[in-house]
């Protein structure tokens, strides 16, 4: 029976299992099929790609700066040059704001976190119970698996749902409310736009960021990827998958409008819903551990809607863990 099953392949599921592995026994189950979480990249074909969740990284704290600039001389992660436009009128580009993507996409992180670490994907965790301090675990798949240790990385409602009866501590009982986002995949004729990414001062479109200025690969047609505010996801993700048509086409619509970019042939597009997509209100605490019964939870909601947020959560887990 191995040490620690953690749930979550993102970035917080992955940092923490890079440093338990260093000394445990451990497995890394995600219900996706592939690894990053909120990071992940959807492959169009086989050598072009979307970034359909976290779109790039701004650092701010000087750890993990550290971090960051460690992937940069590896090779793993790299700056995202080029223009980015405020379209409110009021803002313009921070030239000091860097701009940090994965080498590969931006799953590149904990793709290099999780490396040679045994990683199950399309393995939903439907029920956990603790007997005899083992942790008993079912999967969506009618498996079940023990572990000495469980640490769950998940989106806050999925936590509560799963393991309330478990956590002692006054955060599972709080209202905390994850805003949702939708993102659009598009690829259009190839027309070499000149602008890196888009923010917009728009109820509805957020963000668009292209594709190809990311310097991954070559194409023949425009990759990019649009994303939705909050405000507008949190009112429609539920009958998402619904009116997925619908939704598409106002993004699509509006991406168009706000840019002026000539409406050119559409040979793909991808509708994806982040119901989860992040917490902007920290909690009072970073991770959370019980000893007793060696359970942890750490993620990104914890501390904040960044991608880095994730990250100080799992290393505040691990030393509440060492402790």
């Amino acid at each position: 029976m191995k040490d620690f099953c953690i749930i979550g392949s993102g970035i917080s599921g992955s940092t923490i299992a890079n440093i338990l592995i260093k000394k445990n026994s451990l497995d890394v189950y995600d219900k996706a099929r592939g690894v990053g979480g909120r990071s992940s990249n959807k492959k169009f074909n086989k050598n072009e790609s979307f970034d359909h969740g976290v779109q790039y990284i701004s650092p701010k704290s000087a750890q993990f700066k550290r971090f960051i600039n460690n992937l940069i001389n590896k090779k793993i992660v790299k700056k995202w040059t080029g223009k980015h436009i405020f379209l409110n009128g009021d803002k313009k580009e921070d030239k000091k704001h860097i701009k940090i993507i994965g080498n590969k996409g931006n799953n590149s992180i904990s793709k290099y976190l999780l490396k040679n670490i045994n990683c199950i994907f399309s393995s939903e965790l439907i029920k956990i119970s603790n007997k005899n301090k083992i942790w008993e675990l079912d999967f969506s798949d009618g498996t079940k698996k023990f572990y000495k240790s469980l640490i769950l990385t998940c989106p806050f409602p999925q936590v509560k749902k799963l393991s309330k009866k478990y956590i002692k501590h006054s955060f599972v009982r709080q209202k905390i409310k994850m805003d949702a986002n939708i993102t659009i995949m598009l690829a259009t004729k190839k027309t070499r736009p000149t602008i890196s990414s888009y923010f917009f001062a728009d109820p509805v479109l957020g963000w668009a960021a292209y594709e190809n200025s990311k310097k991954r690969f070559k194409s023949n047609y425009d990759l990019w990827t649009l994303q939705s505010t909050h405000m507008w996801a949190n009112k429609v993700i539920n009958k998402n998958k619904i009116n997925k048509l619908d939704n598409t086409k106002i993004l699509i619509d509006k991406f168009f409008e706000l840019t002026h970019l000539k409406r050119n042939k559409i040979f793909h597009i991808k509708n994806h819903g982040w119901k989860y997509s992040s917490n902007s209100s920290p909690l009072n605490i970073k991770s959370y551990w019980n000893k007793s019964i060696r359970f942890g939870v750490c993620a990104d909601w914890f501390v904040g809607p960044r991608l880095e947020s994730g990250w100080l959560s799992a290393k505040d887990l691990f030393l509440k863990i060492k402790k």
